[in-house]
């Protein structure tokens, strides 16, 4: 089923036109580049330097999740491994499929900003939403690869702010 919906995003959504643009929007999650880039703007600005400290905390604790314990504890081969007739448009990925640490991290940040500053939180939760479908066009993911992997960002990038705001008088002590 999956796969079948890979090979449909295959047929009828990639085009010459898509197709750099998916590949630049798929790289502007590669280490969490853009989203390390954002958490540096907000600590630019005392009033926003909270956010770009929990933008921070929520990358690091998408990548201790997802990348280092779920990626290894699944071991979830890659969709171009096995799905006949899905070409890859990027290069081959090193570590395994679920979840999708680009929609993990990317979605962990765009909570992250989207609960502090509700103005500028919605273009970054489009912008995750890009780069995690951006996983789906490239041929590197599975549909719940992405999904989890938005899900758990959710969730962490919510859990950061939660945990931010209970210890906002304890930290004033210090």
């Amino acid at each position: 089923m999956e796969g079948t919906i890979l090979l449909w995003i295959q047929e009828h959504l990639r085009s010459a036109a898509a197709t750099p643009a998916m590949e630049f929007i798929t790289h502007l999650g590669d280490t969490a580049f853009i989203w390390i880039v954002m958490a540096a703007v907000f600590f630019a600005f005392r009033r926003t330097r909270a956010t770009g400290f929990q933008v921070l905390a929520a990358l690091l604790g998408s990548l201790v999740i997802n990348n280092l314990i779920l990626k290894n504890l699944v071991a979830r081969v890659r969709p171009y491994e096995v799905v006949e007739g899905l070409r890859l448009l990027i290069e081959r990925q090193p570590d395994w499929s679920f979840p999708s640490g680009h929609s993990a991290s990317s979605f962990a940040a765009a909570a992250v900003i989207f609960l502090n500053h509700r103005r500028t939180g919605w273009p970054a939760v489009v912008l995750a939403a890009l780069i995690a479908f951006s996983r789906l066009y490239v041929g590197v993911h599975y549909p719940t690869d992405v999904l989890f992997g938005a899900l758990s960002g959710i969730l962490i990038g919510t859990a950061v702010c939660r945990v931010w705001a209970r210890t906002a008088e304890r930290r004033k002590e210090f």
